[in-house]
């Protein structure tokens, strides 16, 4: 499963790994998810991480998953003192709670499959950047809730993926907030970082990948 599958990155993780898996594609419902799926012969999820008491009735069918991605999330830019209350309780519903709440709903089926848990976090996660408080702040929770489900599921292998700044529409409204020209050549690709975590994903059962790091060369 892959939440936020329509974005940039969610489809290109879509395409990464539909050679190798059976894909549940999850969002709200949209063109855009429907067109990824259509692409890949896939099913969607109607999964609302904002409204996590929705997710149980949607993921119920699912008894055994080999792997759950983390992708969906949301930011908005701005310094401490330019945020707002109500943009830091979307970031954490979003990003923390609505990932908390899916991953506890979906727990029996990983169990079941002794499955992998993929969080797509952010160079943000790791040092906070300037611009992105409340994004920032969710991105280090959402390390916490990594590193606490790890230890405390030992069947499971978690991975936190950390890249910088990836070529898509987020990071359009990112330089437009920096008053800077976007050009997607200073970034990632969405479809290399969509390799990488593909490739922690792959690898071989006795490896247990916690955390990977990428930055643009």
């Amino acid at each position: 499963m892959i939440t936020g599958a329509a974005g940039g990155l969610g489809s290109a993780l879509a395409d990464a790994l539909a050679p190798t898996h059976t894909l549940f594609l999850a969002g709200r419902p949209s063109s855009r998810l429907d067109v990824v799926a259509e692409r890949h012969g896939a099913s969607t999820w109607p999964v609302d991480l904002a409204d996590p008491d929705s997710l149980a009735s949607v993921v119920e069918p699912i008894v055994e998953l080999d792997v759950l991605i983390h992708n969906a999330g949301v930011a908005y830019p701005g310094r401490v003192a330019e945020s707002t209350v109500e943009q830091w309780r979307s970031t954490m519903a979003v990003n923390v709670v609505g990932a908390v709440a899916l991953t506890l709903e979906l727990l029996p089926a990983l169990r079941a499959a002794r499955g992998q848990v993929v969080f797509i976090n952010s160079g943000s996660g790791i040092n906070a950047s300037p611009g992105l408080a409340a994004y920032s702040s969710s991105k280090f929770a959402l390390r916490a809730f990594a590193d606490s489900l790890r230890a405390d599921e030992p069947s499971l292998r978690v991975t936190s993926v950390h890249p910088g700044r990836i070529a898509t529409a987020m990071q359009e409204d990112l330089v437009a907030y920096e008053g800077r020209d976007y050009d997607p050549e200073q970034f990632l690709s969405a479809q290399t970082v969509a390799q990488v975590t593909v490739d922690a994903i792959n690898a071989p059962h006795d490896a247990h990948i916690h955390e990977v790091i990428v930055r643009p060369h």
